[in-house]
């Protein structure tokens, strides 16, 4: 199995300015997540970012830089920019991997990539896992996933969906005996081909209602595959509170 990981960094963040460079127990969190990555069995991880301080900190701990533009307006056109700067064969599979997710299982980078290259019918790949409360159905900031049978996506959602019309009362208990309420995880498999298509669609309407970029391949007639992780994937890094939180996990499994 043959892919690559890309990490898209910028670093600007209204809620946590110069986010990837945050200290986590010694190391800046962009360190943190491309060690992450390396220990997944991508043949490179490349991390794309559109700023000098942040490419000056991946060369100094020893990793692959490319620079990409400023002015991007999503994060699968910066993967695109590093595609075309490489000259990646169409068939070649990347995975996205969130720039402030420095807990992510290296198992779940493989099995995304995995699920692409065994999944031909599908255009791109990802994850999910189960909703089982309220409050994280009801929030529009935890993104919902319908899929068919087969595992294909039919829509994702800020929306709780599906929608259970005959359950008034603890709605994620009752409809689970039925259809568990699935949250996509953000983590992508793409193949080549299809981001050089993608930079060239306009944004669909229901990506920017959503503000969902997945949207915009579904609305091209791209099948999306989603399957459930082979393990946890912690949020990543928002606010000055996740970032504490996640320094202390660190602090208590480093040496």
């Amino acid at each position: 199995m043959t892919f690559t990981v890309v990490i898209p960094a910028r670093f600007s963040s209204t809620r946590l300015p110069g986010k990837p460079l945050q200290d986590i127990a010694g190391k800046t969190m962009i360190q943190r997540v491309y060690e992450q990555a390396r220990q997944s069995s991508a043949e490179r991880v490349i991390v794309a970012t559109d700023h000098q301080q942040i490419a000056d900190e991946v060369t100094r701990f020893g990793g692959e830089v490319c620079m990409t533009s400023p002015d991007h307006p999503s994060g699968t056109d910066r993967l695109q920019e590093v595609v075309a700067q490489h000259g990646f064969a169409e068939d070649h599979v990347l995975v996205n991997v969130q720039g402030d997710e420095p807990l992510i299982p290296p198992a779940v980078v493989d099995q995304v990539a995995a699920n692409l290259i065994n999944n031909p019918g599908a255009g791109i790949a990802t994850l999910c896992e189960p909703i089982t409360d309220e409050a994280s159905f009801a929030n529009p900031n935890v993104v919902k996933v319908v899929t068919d049978r087969q595992g294909m996506s039919l829509y994702f959602s800020r929306a709780p969906v599906p929608w259970p019309r005959d359950f008034a009362d603890d709605r994620v208990a009752a409809m689970s005996a039925v259809l568990q309420p699935m949250r996509h995880i953000g983590i992508y498999a793409y193949r080549v081909g299809l981001l050089n298509q993608f930079v060239q669609w306009p944004v669909a309407p229901i990506e920017a209602l959503e503000c969902l970029e997945q949207l915009r391949f579904m609305w091209n007639g791209e099948r999306i595959h989603v399957a459930r992780a082979v393990a946890d994937v912690p949020g990543g890094v928002d606010t000055e509170q996740d970032l504490q939180r996640v320094v202390a996990i660190f602090r208590g499994t480093s040496a």
